[in-house]
């Protein structure tokens, strides 16, 4: 692959990484959470399904202990999570999605779910599926970190 080749697929994957995005937030805010954006996402999806700690938000993010402390109070404030003594670290706090913050997580599930749906009317479900298996293939293990 040449390079003008390699930077038209980076381009492309990073086109429709951002689409994605700003799409399954638009579904989440038409799904009735217009207090919410994509870096909240990105917890909720660190948080579910067992709770996590915040320097294990950091972690996730890509930020420091400090930044998502922040957005931890954040989505605490609004009611999507709240803190909880640590099972196992009684220094630690435990954040947990609520029954809102959860909401929101199936709210978000459906807005991707109309998102790839899209696509599969486009490239049909077989090229989608397969898509899937091939990206699956090179994509980086650990946290879903966003691009900020």
């Amino acid at each position: 692959m040449q390079n003008s080749e390699a930077m038209a697929l980076s381009a492309t994957l990073l086109a429709v990484a951002g689409d994605l995005t700003q799409r399954i937030n638009e579904g989440v805010v038409a799904r009735g959470f217009a207090d919410v954006r994509p870096a909240h996402g990105f917890t909720f999806a660190r948080l579910a399904p067992d709770g996590a700690t915040v320097t294990d938000v950091a972690a996730h993010l890509g930020v420091t202990k400090q930044a998502a402390s922040q957005l931890v109070d954040e989505i605490v404030r609004k009611g999507y999570a709240e803190r909880r003594p640590h099972p196992q670290d009684a220094r630690a706090r435990l954040i947990v999605l609520t029954e809102r913050g959860w909401a929101c997580t199936r709210a978000a599930e459906e807005a991707a779910a109309d998102v790839v749906g899209a696509w599969a009317g486009v490239l049909g479900e077989g090229e989608v599926r397969a898509l899937g298996e091939r990206l699956a293939r090179i994509v980086p293990h650990g946290p879903i970190r966003p691009a900020w």
